[in-house]
């Protein structure tokens, strides 16, 4: 943001009153955060950053108490006073509120205009037009005259009266005063031109992407109880597994001993890939229905918040893994050579960045999160189930085995297995009683080789995209807002 823009955003925060919520949380309706008024500022803010000439609103104070209502219509005549046309329908207004538009556009129901035109100081030119007609009552001093103009026009009052208030209008000189200012305004100057935009959005796709993800960044950085939650949960199962399977990956004399790491490995994968998967929802969730609202404003297409979302995620993974990593690979045991370890964190890596990808296409695809958990949690049990550590790939059925590789778990499980342990070639011994070189029970009774690393490589980064792109067009084509 350059010196403009930011004097700009100031002059914004300083019209609708909200330097001093400077900072604040947004947070969720009714929950925590802002206040129902404090919203209703801040959406108008959001609004006026992009400069409009004419904003409309639809029931502003609508929810608000009779202080609240004051406070957000103040922003609107503040606004109002800076040269900008606001358009806004309005219910059960104060005197004060009322008498804070300038000019009114009345319809009785069915949708006829009754009254178009200025209120005037105190709504006297209102007042005057509607008790010019003959039987109307006059209105009492200190009446709100928004009470009393919905009064006197109402549908018994017409039938009372037995007149047409959509036909007096439509025969008044007021009508005829604005459709010549209609005529007037529609016809354009000699030599002016048509409004034309050469593209869609204001900015460049690699702008929107930016501006989305330092957005993004903020809103990530400032959920600090997300944030929390998450790198405790990261410690604190990273030493559970840490102390539960000490020292395992040094001890591989036995078929037990091998078996032992598996079950460590699975654990790890999947317990905090989970949890990852179904922690990411809420707060998708949340900013879907933020960037609903956003896109509809025209302020970025859908492409730039997913590159967005997505990337920040990773980013946080990113930490997470290398957290999860130091802890379990030290704690375990493996071996410390450069390329087992970086082999031992790309799979870890990619593991958890696949599952919030995964948590993150299902909300994406569903209405809310809730519904999007159960969906996750149903497929989340086929990839346990299929994840070779239950049932290893040379015992599953021939006409299941095809499930083992869609499922990911099974692609990193093999990753880990193989890259760590795949190269050794000292004698393990069997629960019969015989031995066999460790590369070999892999290969024979679970199916793992160490020379079918780099498909496994290449095939989580496959995992993530597909995930990404499902997320990315759910969020383009699938719009779940409810009004």
């Amino acid at each position: 943001m350059d010196d403009m823009d930011h004097m700009f955003v100031e002059e914004v925060m300083e019209l609708v009153e909200l330097k001093p919520l400077r900072n604040a949380l947004v947070g969720l309706p009714g929950v925590d955060g802002l206040s129902t008024e404090q919203r209703k500022r801040l959406t108008i803010a959001v609004e006026l950053v992009a400069n409009p000439s004419i904003i409309f609103m639809d029931e502003p104070t609508s929810g608000l108490d009779a202080r609240a209502a004051a406070i957000v219509m103040r922003t609107v005549r503040n606004t109002v006073d800076t040269g900008r046309t606001v358009v806004c329908t309005i219910h059960q207004p104060s005197i004060d509120i009322f008498e804070a538009f300038d000019e009114l556009f009345l319809m009785k129901r069915g949708g006829q205009v009754i009254y178009a035109g200025e209120l005037g100081r105190q709504s006297h030119k209102l007042v005057e037009y509607f008790e010019a007609i003959s039987g109307v009552p006059k209105i009492k001093d200190g009446y709100n005259p928004a009470t009393w103009m919905l009064d006197v026009t109402s549908t018994a009052v017409e039938s009372q009266l037995n007149v047409d208030f959509a036909e007096i209008y439509a025969n008044s000189n007021l009508y005829r005063r604005n459709q010549e200012l209609i005529k007037e305004l529609s016809t354009p100057e000699p030599g002016s031109k048509d409004l034309h935009f050469p593209t869609q959005y204001s900015t460049n796709f690699f702008t929107q992407c930016k501006a989305c993800f330092w957005k993004q960044h903020w809103s990530y950085w400032r959920n600090s109880k997300f944030n929390a939650i998450r790198f405790f949960s990261t410690v604190m199962i990273g030493v559970l597994f840490g102390v539960i399977f000490w020292d395992k990956g040094t001890k591989l004399e036995s078929q037990k001993d091998l078996l032992n790491l598996l079950g460590a490995t699975y654990a790890a994968v999947l317990f905090l890939g989970a949890s990852n998967a179904s922690a990411v929802q809420p707060v998708v969730s949340v900013e879907r229905t933020v960037f609903y609202r956003e896109r509809a404003a025209g302020m970025y297409s859908e492409l730039p918040y997913a590159f967005a979302q997505v990337a920040i995620e990773t980013i946080y993974v990113l930490i997470q893994t290398f957290v999860y990593c130091m802890l379990l690979y030290s704690m375990i045991g493996y071996e410390w050579t450069a390329e087992k370890f970086l082999y031992f964190y790309y799979f870890i890596f990619m593991c958890f960045t696949y599952f919030s990808m995964y948590g993150m296409m299902v909300v994406a695809l569903t209405p809310g999160h809730q519904i999007a958990a159960i969906v996750m949690s149903f497929f989340l049990s086929f990839w346990n189930l299929f994840s070779g550590f239950m049932i290893p790939r040379p015992l599953i059925p021939v006409w299941w085995r095809w499930y083992y590789w869609g499922s990911p778990v099974a692609w990193t499980i093999y990753g880990l297995f193989a890259s760590q342990i795949g190269d050794i070639t000292s004698p393990l011994a069997l629960s019969g009683g015989q031995t066999m070189q460790v590369n070999e029970f892999l290969k024979t009774n679970l199916g793992y080789e160490h020379d079918f690393l780099i498909p496994v490589v290449v095939a989580h980064v496959g995992w993530v995209l597909l995930f990404f792109f499902v997320f990315a067009y759910g969020i383009k084509f699938l719009n779940f807002q409810r009004r």
